[in-house]
């Protein structure tokens, strides 16, 4: 039990220190914060004494000179997906925030600096109109930022050893523990470096020296790091370079922020061939599999290889479909597939290497091949499952229990040998449902094991299977121990076992030489506790079917609106678990009631409900769908019956509101109703661009040819006209639309009084939802002639609750839904000519948008009516219905950096959500306008 007043002495001291430097909002020491801020994407779980979050160098050095003054532990956070507790901390644990999002081409391209709050696919976004890529490509790429892919030596499927961030690097700016910066792009900063440091860098010589003067050592060293190895130091480093600098900054590659703080990386970037093709390839033998991979690095061009074992085949059939057949089989634990990737500079020579792979695996008595593919559809699909393998197999695991993985080198050739004795040990220990899959090209194998944790014994006997382990990887097969993920805590107390005593003696200089008081990440690669990888297991209680295949990964973050603002889905889930934990031990305590207290706000009132969190999730866990289940249910039945069934007033009334707020002026009632807000919650906040009311559709004369089309008018543009200068509607702009194309619309009887049930949802009452939505499905069918026409939703969100209420058969089948891009896409840009098209344009995608799976084609007609696109990466604004107006404060952290990724030539911006399109304008300082009205406008 977490006593809520726990907090030590010094860590007082420290903290009321820190308010003097930083304002008081960015530093957390209440009991909700530090837990949920505690978790990672490891299977140990450690509470914080403090949370900081830092946005900039300044912060940070004066975090470490605290931390110095007051003898306290610092750990640094970016995303937190790093898998063996490296990222977590009992003491001050500093998350790096906005300061520390900046990236910069350099060379045409060829370098690139970053600070370490990108995410490692931002930086591949940026590099790709050039070419090129960064080297890492973990798994994890999409979520992970630059700072954890440095920090872990970072690689993936592709880049093998030769590019990775080690590899790669071309320059570092780097504080140390004595809070000096050096920054090796600058050669002043070498040359005062130099002249402060003489002492630090002449023992890193010495240090090479020792190694130099141990042939053995030495060719001990040379040796491992042919392979992927992250265990322990990179004392390669030493041997590597012959300037003190070089070592210093390439030390810090894989040091896991033990030995000092990266603030921004600058890497050579790699060719990121346009041309390339995948394959997975099924084998009935482990054994075939492993020794055509051998084949395969000895004779083919491949960029990646990548394993998955029969389990591991099984579990993603499970989770996963529009795979080749044998996924779905019931194949057997000694079976394997491949993963295959190939690259090439032009088809010709993409199309023999694939020849030469085919050719081969076939020497190898493969059962079934999926035949390379081209088509990107295609390949994301297998690259998908492979990206997502590790939680998608802990989805599948039994309900309370752990996720242990861990990502063993086995020479190449005993790749097979390694892998069946992995499996051996698997049925030894008792762990049958391990699974093995990895990056077989470098004989890196990851393994899952999802054991239960609970009681002694259960320990000790993974004890038993890692000491087993450490022998059989390091000592039989002169493997590594961790090829990529990192030594963390699981890890640690194994490094000398994998190094010996000298290589690790020279470890333990190094963590002293830059760290005598052990302040940064202490226990992380170096540690005197035998027994730390078997402490501070993470609890995973069964808590809601909507969570529990959750493994914490932290893939969902970056699409989350309300990150940075309260809790993201991973930390909602975190303490909600803890939630029911407590509530099942059934005891009554402090924390339990803190929680309820303050969960509200910070796990459901600021939750955005959107559910875009499950998109980012191999697992497609929905924490927008548990906060709508356990959010308390609607107070106020009768007022929401009462607009149930008189949408009509409801709307008028809501158009008369409008025109009365541009009566009095939009400022000042954003004024008023904010001082309300404050004193009554349920009074939304009028805001500063609120658009004027809409007008009505325009009546037009049609030729008898012209093809009926239903068109239904949602609420909020009926009430809302578009936020431009003529204050036309959004009907408006679509009958001249269809006027244009030969299309006649037809509006349902009595539209005014009909809804999709939208508003009633998100306001927590799916009585009212359903019933609305079946009113309207009457509507529909008697205007479409029981689904002969067409049927146009204008407004996304309505037009996603619509069809899935057609999936859940509130919509009758037969009625032809289309939302806005979808019908203008495919039914009117063919007959449109477009006469004027804007030299930029900002294109933002809804929610409700990217889960109708509708992104290209909005993007196609953006596209069609300008002549630059930008498309910022904002998976969720945070209007989220009406919370924009309840609660503003989540739109505006959604939208933060709208602003800034705008280029300032970019002045015109287009959506199809209104709602969204109040909230991009408000923060983005220029027009956000809807789809229609661009076509009409760029159209004659």
């Amino acid at each position: 039990m977490m006593d809520i007043n726990d907090i030590s002495p010094e860590h007082i001291a420290f903290k009321n220190s820190l308010v003097a430097y930083l304002p008081e909002k960015q530093i957390y020491t209440d009991p909700l914060s530090r837990y949920a801020y505690g978790t990672d994407a490891s299977f140990y779980r450690y509470i914080p004494q403090v949370v900081v979050r830092a946005h900039n160098e300044t912060e940070v050095m004066q975090i470490m000179r605290l931390a110095q003054q007051h003898k306290v532990a610092v750990t640094f956070r970016a995303s937190g997906t790093s898998l063996s507790g490296q990222t977590c901390s009992e003491s001050v644990l500093v998350l790096l925030g906005d300061g520390f999002l900046d990236a910069q081409i350099l060379d045409d391209g060829n370098r690139i600096k970053l600070k370490p709050m990108v995410i490692g696919a931002h930086a591949n976004q940026l590099l790709a109109p050039l070419g090129r890529k960064i080297g890492p490509d973990p798994a994890s790429i999409n979520t992970a930022r630059i700072g954890g892919i440095a920090a872990n030596n970072s690689s993936g499927m592709c880049c093998g050893t030769k590019e990775n961030s080690y590899h790669t690097l071309s320059a570092m700016r780097v504080i140390l523990p004595d809070v000096t910066i050096l920054d090796t792009s600058d050669a002043q900063s070498i040359a005062s470096f130099k002249q402060t440091h003489a002492l630090l860098l002449n023992q890193l010589k010495a240090l090479s020296e020792r190694i130099k003067n141990n042939p053995e050592l030495e060719q001990k060293v040379r040796y491992k790091y042919r392979m992927k190895n992250t265990t322990g130091y990179g004392i390669n480093a030493l041997i590597d370079f012959d300037d003190p600098i070089d070592m210093l900054i390439h030390l810090m590659i894989g040091s896991e922020g033990t030995l000092g703080f990266i603030s921004e990386v600058v890497y050579n970037t790699v060719f990121d061939y346009p041309h390339k093709a995948s394959a997975l390839i099924f084998f009935d033998s482990l054994d075939k599999c492993c020794r055509a991979v051998t084949a395969l690095r000895q004779r083919a061009t491949v960029d990646a290889v990548e394993l998955l074992d029969g389990p591991s085949i099984r579990c993603v059939g499970q989770a996963k479909q529009g795979l080749p057949e044998f996924f779905y089989s019931d194949c057997s634990n000694d079976s394997a597939c491949l993963l295959i990737e190939t690259k090439a500079p032009d088809d010709e020579t993409l199309n023999t290497q694939i020849d030469l792979v085919n050719q081969i695996v076939s020497e190898f008595d493969y059962k079934e091949h999926s035949q390379f593919s081209k088509d990107t559809k295609v390949t994301d699909m297998y690259w998908s499952v492979r990206k997502g393998l590790l939680p998608i197999v802990a989805g599948g695991r039994p309900k309370g229990s752990n996720v242990l993985t861990e990502d063993v080198v086995f020479p190449i050739e005993s790749l097979a040998d390694g892998v069946r004795t992995l499996t051996q040990m698997f049925q030894k220990h008792g762990y049958t449902e391990g699974m093995v899959m990895g990056h077989a090209l470098e004989g890196n194998l990851h393994f899952v094991l999802t054991p239960s944790v609970e009681t002694t014994e259960e320990i000790e006997r993974y004890n038993t299977f890692m000491q087993e382990l450490a022998h059989k990887v390091t000592v039989q097969y002169n493997g590594s121990l961790k090829g990529e993920h990192g030594t963390g805590r699981n890890i640690a107390p194994f490094v000398r076992v994998e190094w010996g005593d000298d290589a690790y003696q020279i470890m333990c200089d190094l963590k002293t030489l830059f760290d005598p008081d052990n302040i940064l990440n202490p226990d992380v690669i170096i540690s005197s506790n035998e027994r730390l990888h078997l402490q501070s297991f993470k609890s995973m209680p069964v808590a809601d079917e909507l969570i529990d295949d959750c493994m914490e990964c932290g893939f969902c973050e970056p699409a989350c609106p309300s990150d940075g603002l309260s809790l993201t889905p991973r930390q909602r889930i975190t303490v909600y678990r803890r939630m029911a934990q407590l509530k099942q031990a059934s005891v009554s305590n402090d924390e339990l009631a803190y929680y309820e207290e303050h969960f509200s706000y910070q796990g459901i009132d600021t939750c955005a409900a959107t559910g875009m969190c499950a998109t980012r999730c191999p697992v497609s866990v929905n924490t927008g769908a548990l906060i709508k289940k356990i959010k308390p249910k609607a107070k106020y039945n009768r007022i929401l019956a009462f607009a149930e069934n008189n949408i009509r007033l409801m709307s008028s009334s809501a158009r008369l509101g409008v025109r009365a707020v541009h009566l009095f002026g939009n400022e000042r009632v954003n004024g008023w109703t904010k001082k309300l807000h404050n004193q009554f919650k349920f009074i939304p906040i009028v805001p500063e661009n609120l658009p004027y009311p809409a007008s009505k559709a325009p009546i037009r004369d049609y030729h008898s040819g012209a093809e009926p089309v239903v068109y239904f008018i949602s609420c909020v543009n009926r009430t809302l006209a578009e936020e431009n200068i003529n204050h036309s509607s959004v009907a408006q702009h679509t009958v001249n639309l269809f006027h244009k194309t030969g299309f006649k619309p037809i509006f349902p009887n009595n539209m005014n009084s009909l809804c999709c049930g939208q508003p009633f949802e998100s306001a927590g009452s799916n009585v009212n939802a359903d019933r609305a939505t079946v009113s309207l499905n009457q509507a529909l069918l008697d205007a479409s002639d029981d689904g002969l026409y067409p049927i146009y939703l204008d407004n996304a969100p309505c037009a996603l609750r619509v069809k899935e209420a057609q999936e859940k058969g509130l919509i009758d089948q037969r009625l032809k839904i289309y939302d806005a891009a979808s019908f203008l896409a495919q039914q009117v840009m063919p007959k449109l000519n477009i006469s004027y098209k804007l030299p930029e344009l900002a294109v933002h995608i809804p929610c409700s948008a990217s889960k109708m799976g509708v992104r290209k084609e909005l993007l196609d007609l953006a596209n069609a009516c300008a002549n630059k696109v930008n498309v910022p990466d904002i998976a969720c604004c945070g209007f989220a219905g009406s919370k924009g107006f309840s609660y503003p404060e989540l739109n505006q952290n959604g939208l933060r950096h709208l602003k800034e990724v705008l280029p300032k030539s970019c002045q015109h911006g287009v959506s199809m959500s209104k709602t969204c399109q109040i909230g991009l304008t408000t923060h983005s300082g220029m027009n956000y306008q809807s789809i229609e009205a661009l076509l009409d406008q760029c159209s004659q």
